[in-house]
């Protein structure tokens, strides 16, 4: 007759596990839901995207020029980045009704005959260019750099 009690008590022990580790699933679940719902959240924020492309005075693609965006109020720049190995480079900029300079400024050294960069004769390129932004959309451009 001792064996029903203790029978009894592990079913009820085990049973009562079971339902702890569900209801911590089913919390741990949601808590991944909330977590996907704040990402959405700041994904779905609205932008306008520059997009653009930096070239040499051969008007063939620069690798590494240094890019400054800002508006035209303020002196010094808001986003700086790089010009990838294809000449390209993006910004997320707000939406809206706006107006930005984009700036770049790199060093090039022209190829001598023998395929080799002339340190000696590099030379400094800079170049501007104003984009105006409507609202969210992406601006494609190019930034041509010249002496």
């Amino acid at each position: 007759m001792t064996t029903k009690p203790r029978r009894i008590r592990s079913t009820a022990a085990c049973l009562a596990l079971c339902v702890l580790a569900v209801l911590s699933y089913a919390r741990a679940g949601s808590q991944e839901q909330e977590q996907e719902k704040e990402k959405k959240k700041k994904a779905e924020k609205p932008y306008a995207l520059i997009f653009g492309t930096a070239y040499g005075p051969d008007d063939r693609p620069l690798y590494g020029v240094k890019i400054t965006i800002r508006p035209p109020a303020k002196k010094n720049p808001h986003w700086e980045l790089m010009s990838d190995h294809r000449g390209e480079f993006a910004q997320r900029v707000p939406p809206g009704p706006g107006d930005y300079i984009v700036h770049g400024e790199a060093e090039y050294a022209p190829l001598g005959p023998d395929g080799k960069p002339q340190m000696s004769k590099k030379k400094k390129l800079s170049g501007d260019t104003k984009v105006h932004v409507e609202s969210q959309e992406r601006l494609d451009i190019g930034l041509h750099l010249t002496e």
